[in-house]
């Protein structure tokens, strides 16, 4: 799997506007729309372009709040856990990580309430020991395009 300058290029332009002609594409990069065109094939088919989809504005759409989510899992259950915590709705992210907790969930709510109910949810799950719930006051920045 061989990236080249082309490839990032091609990317980091789909990643401001996927909705763009190949054409377009091709002549603000320099390269023919041939080119273009199989370069984003050989990136769908190497599922380093998994999908296209519309970055929504979460507030507008009433998600007020956003939470960080710590979970402590019973031991040896953490892949199960994860795996139904990040079936659940309001759930944007689910992560393994090191320090005093297992998984830190990143989830989006309208109000506390339901933020309330999807703890009480999340806690009475069998092997979570225990949640710490953090509420973001300000969102500084998030956006997840890495290149």
């Amino acid at each position: 799997m061989s990236i080249d300058e082309i490839d990032l290029k091609i990317l980091k332009n789909l990643l401001v506007d996927a909705r763009q002609s190949a054409r377009k594409l091709s002549l603000k990069l320099g390269v023919s729309t041939v080119t273009v065109l199989s370069r984003i094939q050989k990136l769908e088919k190497l599922k380093i372009i998994k999908g296209y989809t519309a970055t929504l504005d979460d507030v507008k759409l009433g998600y007020d709040l956003t939470t960080i989510i710590e979970i402590s899992v019973k031991k040896g259950q953490m892949a199960l856990v994860e795996k139904e915590v990040s079936t659940l709705d309001n759930v944007c992210a689910v992560y393994d990580i090191t320090g005093q907790t297992d998984a830190i969930v990143i989830a989006k709510f309208k109000n506390r309430e339901e933020l309330s109910e999807f703890v009480k949810q999340l806690s009475s799950k069998p092997n979570v020991e225990y949640t710490n719930t953090h509420m973001v006051l300000n969102t500084v920045k998030e956006d997840f395009r890495i290149i």
